[in-house]
């Protein structure tokens, strides 16, 4: 997907507003100038951010498009991604975890600068985070598939759906943490790659609780 490609699938997935456009251009501003002091993403993407990191966020709204009224929480937000993003686009609730100090002042900054007021910050780690009932959780380069849902299960209910953009490694990833946890899994292609998929999940829990009970 090209730059140009890029805008355009924005623009049909979403009615682009003048006003969201000014805010996502003045995200990505942001964020490139962010690099000169923190290494927020791949260099080699910089050339490619729309598509890359911009896209590749914001497909995660539609597979979410069921989920019932509450917060989308994003996990190890990092950047802004897909946290600012969804909140550019979406009049939702968002909570971006992160626990790097310098990234939890970006997110801030970008938040107080492009005035989402909608969308906020949670300085420390998704196992501290108190215990929620969030309709959506994403995570994109946080960690592997059971471990992230180890660490946030407690915010999830049997109505959460989990939108987590996995690589190329999505269906080993799946495969790996059924053995302990159950649920609605299902696997999206990437629109960006390919070769990348988007693991999308609900009703989701523990196995082991459930043979203990």
């Amino acid at each position: 997907m090209t730059e140009e490609e890029a805008r355009a699938w924005l623009d049909r997935q979403f009615d682009v507003s003048r006003g969201t456009w000014e805010r996502l251009e003045a995200y990505v501003a942001i964020l490139l100038e962010e690099m000169e002091q923190q290494n927020l993403i791949a260099e080699s993407t910089r050339p490619h951010v729309w598509a890359r990191h911009i896209v590749d966020s914001a497909q995660l709204l539609p597979l979410a498009a069921s989920a019932g009224d509450g917060a989308w929480i994003d996990l190890g937000s990092g950047a802004g991604l897909p946290g600012i993003v969804v909140a550019i686009l979406s009049d939702r609730p968002v909570q971006m975890v992160e626990s790097r100090r310098k990234r939890i002042d970006f997110l801030n900054s970008v938040l107080s600068r492009i005035g989402l007021t909608h969308a906020s910050v949670f300085g420390g780690r998704v196992e501290t985070v108190p215990a929620a009932r969030a309709a959506i959780i994403s995570a994109r380069a946080y960690a592997p598939l059971p471990r992230l849902l180890e660490s946030a299960i407690h915010l999830s209910t049997e109505k959460t759906i989990w939108v987590l953009p996995k690589g190329r490694n999505a269906q080993n990833e799946l495969e790996a943490a059924t053995r302990s946890w159950q649920g609605v899994f299902h696997v999206e292609r990437s629109v960006t790659d390919a070769d990348s998929a988007i693991i999308v999940a609900s009703a989701v829990r523990s196995a082991r609780r459930k043979a203990r009970g």
